[in-house]
């Protein structure tokens, strides 16, 4: 039963409405409908139908009246002054039918359908019922300003044509109308107001997921209700301070930067003055080792830079950074739509894409690159390789910054353990993500997967 219980529980939520807006009509519209229907039943079954029913006990004793008089006095004269009496006072069309009997069933009248027991019919039938000591007979559904009541007299039977408002209330529909149309005017003023609301906080979701791609919303202004314009400054706020952080460590590093580079410079200009030999030569491929893991430093430390976003074709950016694999031997094979943009940081994807690259030509011959769109929206590349590969529990720890793996993958001779770190900073600093899996050619398969 418990489990059961959950099972629909579940299912009642996944009907839910997913965003906000469908949320917060649902608790708008819900309510009011919950109330219409409430007081639409409470007038039907309460007001309505005593309305009805009082309607109908006085027809079947005005009709009373007419067969009791008739029976008094059957003469042609005193019928024709029952008739008139009726017309004029009651409404009541009254004609005689001699030698007619009433129908046995609906079914001896083609023309009629048959009377569905409808509240209204079942009030009439009990007052008439009640009034009427003879056999009678109606009809509600022949005549639409009508009613049709048949009685059973001396000599054959007495018809009586009523308007239908003198047997039922026939106002209902106006009540439901006029709550239909209040219902749909209160939830269009709903509709606006929420729709209101819900658009501030679409505005400040887009301007934070844009500042976590790094771009930005100079526009963007705290709007909408206390609550949000509230969330809204406190965004800005640490989007400032955030900005603050990041211009403060650009300027760090780039001092950091010249400082161990003039060294370097100073000992690079003293190698080459000095005489060639075998030390000279060792001494001159450390300085070179150095100055690559201090570039490697710098860019992971670095991140994206503060560089604009702009619309680059990836055909183009994929056989740039191919560029540098070729030349170091692999042989590399490039697949992408030239008509295929997106919107990125260009320098710091071509980085992500180089060390991806790079260290795929490095671990292994054949080098396969494709760029395409992805079916749930933005753009996917993948970068195949024939190498060794990676154990795929040691997928996660090749991401790790400075983790060294035995048979790395994610570093080369002289690397640092940071080429697969960047490359999913930069990525993620895109709005999207880097997955590893087994390649097609037997390597490693390295997904990058970015926003449209």
């Amino acid at each position: 039963m418990a489990r059961s219980a959950r099972v629909i529980g579940r299912w009642f939520k996944r009907q839910l409405p997913k965003t906000l807006f469908g949320r917060s009509l649902l608790i708008i519209v819900l309510p009011v409908a919950i109330m219409q229907i409430a007081v639409t039943y409470v007038f039907f079954d309460a007001h309505w139908q005593t309305v009805t029913s009082r309607l109908s006990e006085g027809l079947a004793g005005d009709i009373a009246w007419a067969v009791e008089s008739y029976r008094d006095d059957p003469s042609p004269a005193a019928f024709a002054r029952l008739s008139k009496r009726a017309e004029d006072s009651m409404s009541l069309s009254i004609a005689l039918q001699p030698g007619r009997k009433l129908p046995a069933s609906w079914r001896d009248e083609p023309v009629l359908r048959q009377p569905f027991l409808a509240p209204i019919d079942q009030s009439l039938r009990r007052a008439l019922s009640e009034r009427l000591d003879q056999p009678f007979w109606f009809d509600t559904t022949r005549y639409p300003a009508y009613v049709d009541i048949r009685v059973a007299v001396p000599g054959g039977v007495m018809r009586v044509l009523a308007p239908r408002d003198r047997a039922f209330a026939t106002q209902g529909h106006i009540f439901v109308l006029w709550m239909t149309l209040a219902t749909i005017l209160l939830t269009g003023i709903a509709i606006l107001f929420i729709r209101n609301q819900v658009r501030a906080i679409e505005r400040l979701a887009n301007a934070a997921e844009a500042f976590g791609r790094g771009g930005d919303v100079p526009a963007f202004k705290p709007h909408g209700a206390k609550e949000v314009r509230r969330a809204a400054t406190a965004f800005l706020d640490m989007r400032a301070r955030i900005q603050r952080h990041i211009d403060q460590r650009t300027t760090l590093l780039a001092s950091v930067s010249h400082d161990l580079r003039t060294p370097l410079t100073r000992l690079k200009l003293a190698l080459a003055l000095a005489e060639p030999s075998k030390r000279n030569a060792a001494m001159k491929r450390d300085l070179a080792e150095m100055e690559h893991m201090i570039d490697e430093y710098l860019a992971f430390a670095r991140g994206e830079g503060g560089e604009a976003v702009e619309t680059v074709g990836l055909r183009d950016v994929l056989e740039a950074v191919s560029e540098g694999a070729v030349r170091a031997g692999a042989q590399v094979k490039v697949a992408a739509d030239p008509e295929l943009t997106a919107r990125v940081r260009p320098n710091a994807l071509k980085r992500a894409l180089s060390n991806l690259i790079m260290n795929a030509a490095v671990h292994g011959e054949h080098v396969e690159v494709a760029a395409q769109l992805r079916p749930q929206g933005g753009v996917e590349i993948v970068v195949d390789d024939d190498g060794p590969g990676i154990a795929e529990e040691r997928y996660e720890e090749a991401f790790k910054a400075f983790g060294r793996l035995d048979q790395a993958r994610n570093q080369n001779t002289k690397g640092v353990g940071l080429g697969l770190a960047i490359a999913r900073d930069v990525a993620r600093g895109h709005g999207g993500d880097i997955t590893l899996s087994r390649s097609p050619l037997g390597g490693l398969r390295a997904v990058v997967r970015l926003p449209g």
